[in-house]
């Protein structure tokens, strides 16, 4: 794989996913793949014909999947609209353009030979975990859970169901799967026995709580941080998180995959 790209690349479609959450389809010219987990910089909403600079800077979104469509790639985005740019985003047509810089970061480690994979996911950080499960399904034992407040907030269910994975779902209000947090499944799932190597995407009080649940079971635990940031590459400094043995690192350069122990948890909101 070749190094990040810097491209306008063309929006091919846009769906609407429920619960404010939107499936974005952009086909990009020269797209070098990507490793799963990884991220691309979007700018916030399509370029006009005259220049915008409100808002300004673009925005981190998780590479969920991509598909060659010959010579160019449709790279898709799963995302939720919070606030003005990810609305802009959101509104976007068929045939406007997106500036596009990535992939970005480090993709996720494989399991040990041996391990099973315990993905667990909640909210967005969905996004970031779709193509780590559906490449590891053909050779390692996954369990994917996912995480949401409702049915309708739920993303990529209907992906995920099509996978060789094992899926259980959480939802707080029961309106799918299991009432209740998605680490309540997790716990069952590390109670199994067996060598499990954690994989953690979502609220930071979720990883957190996951992390804790794999140290106490001795199993590793790979988080995927989600921090705001304005540039991807290390410049704007904006992304750092503290580490247990003290300083910082930067989730875009540094990560955004920490093994789990080596973050000061309590320094994160």
């Amino acid at each position: 794989m070749n190094g990040p790209i810097r491209t306008d690349a063309e929006v091919v479609a846009l769906g609407d996913e429920g619960g404010g959450n939107r499936r974005l389809a952009l086909r990009v010219e020269g797209w070098p793949g990507f490793e799963p987990g990884q991220f691309v910089m979007l700018s916030p909403g399509p370029e006009a014909a005259a220049p915008r600079f409100d808002p300004l800077l673009p925005r981190p979104m998780a590479v969920y999947r991509a598909s060659d469509r010959g010579g160019a790639t449709d790279v898709e985005i799963l995302f939720k609209v919070t606030g003005r740019g990810t609305a802009l985003l959101g509104a976007a047509r068929s045939g406007e353009r997106v500036r596009v810089l990535g992939p970005l970061g480090h993709g996720f480690r494989r399991p040990e030979p041996g391990e099973r994979a315990v993905i667990v996911a909640g909210g967005t950080g969905i996004a970031s975990v779709y193509e780590l499960a559906a490449r590891l399904a053909p050779t390692t034992r996954v369990l994917v859970l996912l995480g949401a407040r409702t049915r309708d907030d739920l993303l990529g269910r209907r992906d995920f169901a099509a996978l060789d994975v094992t899926l259980e779902i959480a939802t707080d209000d029961g309106s799918e799967g299991t009432r209740g947090v998605v680490t309540e499944l997790l716990a069952a799932a590390l109670e199994a026995g067996d060598a499990a190597r954690v994989y953690a995407c979502g609220p930071t009080a979720m990883m957190r709580r996951a992390a804790a649940m794999a140290a106490a079971r001795r199993q590793p635990c790979v988080a995927s941080l989600e921090n705001p940031m304005a540039c991807g590459f290390g410049v704007c400094l904006g992304c750092a998180v503290p580490l247990r043995a003290g300083g910082f690192a930067l989730v875009c350069r540094d990560g955004p995959m920490f093994d789990a122990e080596t973050v000061a948890w309590e320094g994160l909101s």
